[in-house]
Formats: structure tokens, sequence, C-alpha cells
């Protein structure tokens, strides 16, 4: 019988690289897999659906799989996931010392659907009393002027966003042209060492392992997304795909514990790779729907109440019925 042909676009993870090398197969599929920038993925994909899967920003993916008739449908896949209390950087002039001290500041971030920004902004809104409204907030370029929101957004009612187009975060922070940015990777200003740039939240490993333990959220930044015409004509694909997805990050995860074989060149990181083993319940970075519910569950509630999604989604919304069928030997 002859393979499915299909084209997936993805950043080069480590828990991909035996499937996209084919050391791994999903089994009766021939991938043509797209080594890209996880932008470039975003933006290709969101645009045009050049590629029959691709890597997408989760907070993109919650806008497009709530359309109604949504064309995509996602695989319960982490490409990436970070915690995000790192993501705060502050102009030391504005006199912010904690979250609260944010309320009538003026805070930017890349994009209003930046799935960083949504968990934070989400955090500030539901658990800090520091609401969407009660920031002034902005919209542009990390690090240079010019990035564009890439999904329709619905602002809630009282929300303030300001677009710039001529300036990037980095340069608006330094001058204090904002408060707060709000941003998935240090700011240039803060890398060069700027007087008058920090974090804000200096101890966030801290707060981040203490979150976890309180909440199990684990912040999904990007998953992969599937053309739904793929399923609806080979409804196998998605279990397959999802096989394979798991048995490469199986190795990957077995590399990294192993010193003897790990790509890294790192002194003690089979260690620390060991004690986040044992953090998270033996999986360190879990895939599937149960074993990421709270974090599913409260990406669907942030972005409904930040006009991204079009409607509070279950995990059971946006992935295929049946792909976490139990298979017993």
């Amino acid at each position: 019988m002859s393979q499915l042909q299909l084209t997936i676009a993805t950043t080069d993870y480590d828990h991909f690289r035996d499937f996209r090398s084919g050391v791994v197969k999903a089994e009766g599929i021939d991938l043509n897999w797209l080594n890209l920038g996880h932008h470039e993925c975003f933006a290709r994909f969101t645009a045009g659906r050049e590629f029959d899967l691709s890597e997408l920003s989760f907070a993109k993916f919650s806008t497009q799989v709530t359309r109604e008739d949504s064309d995509i449908i996602g695989l319960p896949v982490i490409c990436s996931r970070l915690f995000r209390f790192s993501s705060f950087y502050v102009n030391k002039k504005s006199g912010i010392k904690s979250v609260k001290d944010l309320v009538g500041k003026k805070i930017g971030s890349p994009e209003w659907a930046h799935s960083a920004a949504v968990y934070m902004r989400g955090w500030m809104h539901n658990e800090m009393g520091v609401k969407l409204t009660d920031v002034h907030w902005y919209q542009a370029g990390a690090n240079a002027p010019g990035r564009e929101e890439k999904v329709e957004i619905t602002l809630p009612a009282g929300v303030k966003l300001t677009r710039v187009a001529n300036k990037s975060l980095s340069e608006m922070l330094a001058s204090g042209e904002i408060d707060c940015a709000i941003i998935a990777r240090p700011p240039t200003c803060f890398l060069e060492g700027h007087p008058d740039v920090e974090r804000l939240l200096p101890n966030y490993q801290e707060m981040e392992e203490d979150y976890f333990d309180k909440t199990k959220v684990w912040p999904i930044m990007h998953i992969i997304a599937m053309k739904k015409s793929i399923l609806e004509e080979h409804p196998w694909v998605a279990r397959n795909m999802y096989n394979a997805f798991l048995e490469s990050k199986r190795r990957s995860i077995e590399r990294l514990l192993d010193p003897a074989v790990s790509r890294y060149p790192l002194a003690w990181l089979s260690t620390y790779a060991r004690k986040m083993r044992d953090k998270f319940d033996g999986d360190p970075f879990p895939y599937g729907i149960e074993e990421n519910r709270p974090t599913w569950e409260q990406m669907a509630l942030y972005t409904y109440q930040q006009g991204i999604a079009h409607r509070q989604f279950t995990p059971e919304d946006i992935f295929p019925a049946g792909i976490m069928t139990k298979v017993v030997i």
C-alpha cells in the first residue's frame, strides 16, 4: 500500500528530531518535514495553510480552532512549553515593585494573541486582581518595529490597546514610554544591561515551582495543528502521528537522563533532568489530554476572556475524537 504524503513545518526541537530524521516513523505516512523558525511556521500556516500540519502558537490556534466551521484541529503534542513569571521586564523609573503596582501602567507585548502574554495577563486578571481594564496595553515588535497581529481578535469592553508600528518594545521600555513589557524572550535592552531595565520577578523559578505544585498548570506555548480535511479522508492519521511524536519524545528524554548519550555538553544536566522528571511525576514534558487538562482548560478560559478565542472550548473540542483511546496488550 502506498504511503500518505504529508508536509509538516516545525522548529528543530530535540523531542521531534528522531521523528523528523526518520529514526521514528508514523505508520502509513511519508512526511516532508520543513525545519523552519516558529514565527515563519505561524505566519505561513495562519495566512495560507501552506502545510498539512504545522507548529502553531497555542493562542493563535485557539482563535482559529474556535471559528465557525474551523478547518483545523489539534494534536495533543506540545512543541514548546515554558513557565512565564520570568517574562515581566520593567523600567525602574516607573516605581513598580510588585505585580499589583501594574495597575494604571503601560504594558507592552509583541501581539495580543501572544501565548506568553496571554498566560501572564490571565494570571494578573484572575489571581492578582490586576484586571485587563486596569492597564493601558501596547503592541509592537519585541526588538524591531513592524510586528503585526496574525489572527483576528475582539478586545473585551473597556480594554485599551495601542499598536505602535515604528518602535520596538525594547526601545519603548528603555526610554520609559512603556512601564513594563511581557515578552517571551529577554528584550535587547535587558540583555545589553540597560541600567533602567530589570525583571519584575527575579525569584521567578521559585514562584513557578510553587505555582505548579498548587495548580498542576505547566504552560503550553506551541502545539501541532492539522488540516481537518486530512482526518476527514484518513481518520487514522491523528493517532499514528501522535504515536510517533510520543516515541520521539520518549527517546529524547531517555538521552537527556543518561549523561553517557546526552546530546548536550553540559555538566550535571542529566542530574537536573532527573530532578525535573521527579518534579513532574515521571514525565517532565507530558503530551496528551488528561496529562495536561488543567493547562488546556486554563488557556481555554484565558483566551476567551481576552477576546482571542471565539468561544470557551474544552480539550475534547480541539482534538480528534478517540485520539487518546487506550490500547491494552
